[in-house]
């Protein structure tokens, strides 16, 4: 199915993008009151977590699960590691959820929750939440 392994291709490969951008950006100025590239990421890492990981489990565990909008801040335990270090730590949490993803049979992909906001959502309506989700930030960080 080339529209899956295209879109799970779009989801995995989004840190090196990431990555050239916040690496880009990591000596502008910083308004007051926003996330520099290393807080963004510091940021992905934490809704791999908190978001994407915790709603594929409970797609595998649950059935019709519920969920409300999430946003959690930044991951705890990365507040004096170099950006490197961060982009790394979220490439390596963003491949371990692409495996998730990958080993999904064709049930496990047709699974779906609801969502407050968005709706209902099967795997392929999550990705492309979170997809928007990791475009955001790209933009925030590419405009600085």
């Amino acid at each position: 199915m080339i529209e899956r392994e295209a879109l799970v291709e779009r989801f995995a490969s989004f840190p090196g993008r990431l990555a050239d951008a916040a690496r880009s950006a990591r000596e502008r100025p910083v308004p007051a009151g926003e996330w520099g590239p290393s807080e963004v990421v510091s940021h992905l890492i934490a809704v791999e977590a908190v978001v994407w990981r915790a709603r594929l489990r409970d797609l595998e565990t649950t059935a019709d699960p519920r969920w409300s909008r999430t946003e959690p801040g930044l991951a705890a335990g990365l507040e004096d590691a170099s950006l490197d270090e961060v982009l790394s730590a979220f490439a390596a949490a963003r491949t371990g959820t692409a495996e998730i993803v990958r080993a999904l049979d064709a049930d496990g992909w047709a699974r779906s929750g609801t969502h407050a906001v968005f709706g209902r959502l099967d795997v392929a309506g999550l990705l492309g939440v979170a997809i928007d989700h990791d475009e955001e930030h790209f933009r925030a960080i590419a405009a600085d």
